[in-house]
């Protein structure tokens, strides 16, 4: 799986986990099967744009950011992503060297030949390769998909944490996977309308910071006492998704600081601060800290 296609899975995931659907409930309320479900929430299959949706339709979460995290993850599965290098490479046609004639045409029309014959077969191969394919899958036995449909409510993800404690510190949370199902130590919403969260991971045993709805030049940073990990808002498509800090180590009791820093060259910082371990908090604009 691609960086991209890990955060949407990251972030279906964790919209499955805030709705408390089971995958039974999932196929019951869209068009797409139990697995169906289980191959998008494991990220063995690229789910369509319209999953997408009816997931966050029925977590109640709009769908702008997760479409967009769908638009990149799609481009690089589907190779859009790299198309315009390519077609760049393949405007240039090969030029003839200067001490050798250009073939004659009977050559020519030869080599032409021969290509197309080549296009022709590998054609065929794939409609055979793809009818033989399509009857095993048939004719296999329904084992496989017996094993899925038996699949608990709460399908345990496949993809484990790939750092703890002091290995998280400065790494990203959602390449390494601390990013599946963490908790939320805190909400804040800013005076410009931003969003931030301080995340946790306590199988990771670190902290990081979230936000959305931001702007571009807008800044937030994260500490939990020792090195503080910042991110900066780049670009448009930044400003319509989730961005992450870096993470940071933490135990239970730990105080772990965010704050937000605006674009605007008269705005003010906001921080705000959680312990690991007490229950969430939410608040809205104050006074900068």
């Amino acid at each position: 799986m691609t960086t991209e296609h890990t955060r949407l899975v990251a972030a279906l995931r964790e919209l499955r986990a805030r709705a408390g659907l089971s995958l039974a409930a999932l196929a019951e309320r869209t068009p797409y099967s139990k697995s169906s479900w289980e191959r998008y929430l494991n990220g063995k299959s690229l789910p369509p744009r319209q999953a997408v949706r009816e997931l966050c339709r029925l977590a109640n979460e709009p769908d702008g950011r997760l479409l967009v995290l769908w638009e990149i993850a799609e481009s690089h599965w589907s190779g859009r992503a790299v198309a315009p290098a390519s077609a760049s490479s393949t405007d240039e046609s090969p030029q003839p060297h200067p001490e050798e004639p250009p073939p004659p045409d009977g050559t020519r029309r030869r080599r032409l030949g021969r290509s197309r014959l080549l296009v022709v077969l590998a054609a065929a191969y794939t409609v055979i390769v793809g009818g033989v394919a399509a009857l095993l899958f048939l004719l296999l036995p329904d084992s496989e998909a017996r094993e899925t449909e038996s699949l608990p409510a709460s399908v345990p993800f496949s993809f484990a944490p790939l750092c703890q404690g002091a290995a998280c510190e400065g790494q990203d949370p959602m390449r390494l996977i601390c990013g599946v199902g963490p908790d939320t130590l805190a909400s804040y919403r800013t005076v410009t309308g931003a969003h931030v969260e301080l995340r946790h991971s306590e199988k990771c045993g670190a902290s990081w910071a979230r936000t959305w709805a931001t702007e571009i030049g807008d800044r937030v940073d994260v500490t939990a006492g020792g090195p503080t990990h910042d991110v900066h808002i780049r670009n448009e498509e930044e400003t319509a998704t989730f961005v992450y800090t870096e993470m940071t180590e933490v135990h239970h009791g730990s105080t772990v600081r965010a704050c937000f820093r605006p674009a605007s060259a008269d705005g003010e910082r906001e921080c705000f601060e959680a312990r690991v371990g007490e229950a969430t908090t939410t608040a809205g604009p104050s006074s900068p800290r």
